[in-house]
């Protein structure tokens, strides 16, 4: 199975403004379909955990990204 970035969710879908009928679908968050600017977002969070920046790390490598650190100076 690929890797998730976050767990699976059900979204409701209404087919009709009016009633309550409606469908569900399940959506899936695989690493691969999100693009890279979202990856490097959440990367550079502070509230990211460590296990889930490791999975983005390996996905970007993956991707043939080269990652470079830099310090934030304040100038």
């Amino acid at each position: 199975m690929p890797t998730k970035l976050r767990p699976s969710a059900k979204e409701w879908v209404r087919t009709d403004r009016f009633s309550r009928t409606g469908t569900s679908i399940m959506k899936h968050h695989y690493i691969k379909t999100i693009s890279q600017k979202e990856l490097f977002e959440e990367l550079n969070k502070d509230n990211t955990k460590p296990k889930v920046k490791q999975k983005i790390r390996n996905e970007l490598v993956r991707r043939g990204v080269k990652i470079v650190k830099r310090v934030i100076t304040d100038e």
